[in-house]
């Protein structure tokens, strides 16, 4: 597709006439089949969390993230009074419907609603949620409120370069690699590269759909095993002769 003009003969992006300010990110609760992402509270929350985080073999967990491991129940509570006094960062917790109790927390930040761009961060998965639906449709539903209800045209992932599992997390979710910032952040006493992610609106309904179709009943056996992987859903709406290879 060629450039478009200007009067002076300068290439210029695409028009966006009918653009207006995007609402911000609220409080708000989104319930999935697997799981409901709710506003973290730390009444609510606190000892939840801190006991799904304490099933974890060692603080490993934590190496990544600007805060943690925690020491004791308290410290961890009075890092979730502090989050949860801001609305950027706006931090969720991720709670299992079977068992009724928050596994994990995510959140909502560097918000831009004049650009229509907002980044998901402090990823914070216990044992009891990583590597199940949970997962996978917890991240589904914030972006499904982002991109589909508000209306954004910008959903970003970012993480330390170095941090191998958060960066599969990204691409299997769907986003696209946009390049390393170098030495972008201080944290924990160390430098940090960090490496950029997105969904753009334009992707978002063929990324949707895939997440869709693999969070699907269908998808499931009768013990709970995925029947197809995610990649391999992407693949097959890529690529419709591949499912019937299948």
């Amino acid at each position: 597709m060629s450039a478009r003009l200007n009067e002076y003969g300068q290439p210029i992006g695409h028009p966006l006439p009918d653009w207006t300010v995007r609402p911000a990110s609220a409080r708000v609760t989104l319930d999935g089949r697997f799981c409901r992402v709710e506003p973290l509270d730390a009444d609510r929350h606190t000892d939840d969390l801190y006991s799904a985080y304490t099933r974890a073999e060692d603080g490993r967990d934590w190496t990544y993230m600007m805060a943690g491991p925690f020491r004791s129940r308290d410290d961890y509570r009075g890092y979730v009074v502090t989050v949860t006094q801001a609305d950027d960062p706006l931090h969720y917790a991720v709670i299992d419907l079977r068992s009724g109790k928050a596994v994990g927390t995510l959140s909502l930040m560097r918000q831009d609603p004049s650009n229509g761009v907002v980044e998901v961060g402090n990823v914070a998965f216990s044992p009891l949620l990583k590597q199940t639906p949970i997962s996978t449709e917890a991240q589904f539903l914030l972006m499904s409120y982002v991109l589909d209800e508000l209306g954004y045209r910008r959903y970003e992932w970012k993480c330390d370069s170095l941090n191998e599992p958060s960066r599969r997390a990204a691409q299997r979710l769907g986003f696209t690699f946009e390049g390393i910032f170098r030495q972008a952040v201080v944290y924990k006493g160390r430098s940090r590269d960090t490496a950029w992610y997105s969904v753009i609106d334009s992707e978002w309904p063929q990324v949707g759909k895939a997440l869709r179709e693999w969070l699907s009943p269908d998808n499931f056996d009768a013990d709970g095993r995925q029947k197809q992987s995610l990649s391999a859903v992407r693949a097959c709406d890529a690529d419709p002769e591949a499912e019937r290879a299948l």
